[in-house]
């Protein structure tokens, strides 16, 4: 698909799906010898250097940013079957590497550096990528992720690992930008929930359409981080109203707030994790699209004051606080959604 607006988009294809399958874990018969020749990007590992192969769960980590969710990444961790653990990252360092092998029940972690296309094209990393029981793709800025890996062997990598493999994938902060189907890529910088609103057409405000994974449970979806603490919210309504004008179907998005996680199984059930909570946002009809949605006029999205429906999941970790991405509704008694509209740039909620 193909936005019709003057801003760059990128387009990204992949297709797979999540899977699960259950047994223990089996160790490679031959990794008795360490591979001390590590890929090129590769700044650190901890644990064993020997491969080993263990039976995956699928699965998804969408982290809000700042500290990291302890409970999401052990999820990971059993996820993966205690297999190989891969960070990747465009800077920073192997911070992830102590403070994930600590939690134990972990066979190794390594993190890799890929900051150029030609080290996203490196084979050896893709293969480091690729033996991986587990995936999680760390903060930064989603426009190296886009402008380094797009098109590249790393992309494909990941694309294995979701839909061959099965593997646990996860990110946080710029990492959770690039795992909806349709993502604000920041190719020309951030932009603020004032901005985007009133003016949906800014050309900070870059979509693409396609990200590094495509689950069919997040099709039509964008989602956005850092979200309550730095007020976001605005922002990616006006991110949903640029797709609702220009895709079929109903845009939703989730929104996931800083120190928390939104871990979601192979059949598209949601738990969030952390200490803050979620929003789990859908356009309420197909035909309520914007009202007013044009270069440097403030957007107006009201559709009778009911353009968006929403639903605020709050952490829990027993797993009683659940969302059904599958029916894009709350699975536990007691929270009803409420709804959202835009006058003139200004977001509202209809109760208020």
């Amino acid at each position: 698909m193909e936005f019709k607006n003057p801003v760059t988009i990128i387009l990204l294809s992949a297709t797979f799906f999540l899977g699960c399958h259950k047994s223990e874990p089996m160790v490679k018969e031959n990794p008795e010898v360490p591979d001390s020749s590590r890929s090129a990007a590769s700044i650190g590992i901890v644990g064993s250097e020997a491969d080993t192969t263990t039976q995956t769960k699928g699965g998804i980590v969408l982290m809000g940013g700042s500290t990291d969710v302890d409970d999401a990444m052990q999820w990971m961790i059993g996820q993966s079957g205690g297999g190989d653990f891969v960070i990747i990252r465009a800077t920073g360092t192997d911070a992830y590497n102590p403070y994930l092998y600590d939690m134990g029940g972990i066979h190794s972690v390594e993190t890799l550096k890929i900051n150029s296309v030609s080290l996203a094209n490196d084979s050896a990393v893709a293969n480091t990528i690729r033996d991986a029981e587990a995936l999680f793709i760390a903060g930064g800025d989603q426009s190296d992720y886009v402008r380094f890996w797009k098109g590249t062997k790393t992309e494909n990598a990941i694309n294995y690992l979701i839909n061959e493999k099965k593997a646990p994938v996860g990110g946080t902060s710029a990492g959770c930008a690039i795992l909806g189907e349709i993502s604000f890529s920041a190719l020309n910088g951030t932009i603020t929930s004032e901005e985007a609103l009133n003016n949906p057409y800014h050309n900070r405000l870059t979509l693409q359409d396609g990200g590094f994974v495509k689950i069919p449970f997040l099709e039509n979806t964008v989602t956005d981080q850092h979200y309550l603490a730095r007020n976001r919210v605005g922002r990616h309504v006006a991110f949903m109203a640029r797709i609702a004008e220009e895709k079929e179907g109903l845009v939703r998005g989730i929104g996931v707030d800083e120190r928390t996680a939104v871990v979601i199984d192979s059949t598209g059930m949601a738990m969030v994790l952390g200490e803050s909570s979620a929003l789990f946002l859908s356009q309420t009809v197909e035909s309520g699209d914007p009202e007013v949605l044009q270069q440097n006029e403030p957007l107006t999205w009201q559709n009778n004051k009911n353009a968006l429906t929403v639903f605020k999941i709050s952490s829990g970790t027993d797993g009683s606080y659940r969302f059904d991405l599958n029916t894009w509704t709350a699975d536990y008694n007691g929270i009803a959604p409420f709804f959202y509209y835009v006058e003139a740039g200004e977001l509202k909620r209809a109760d208020e």
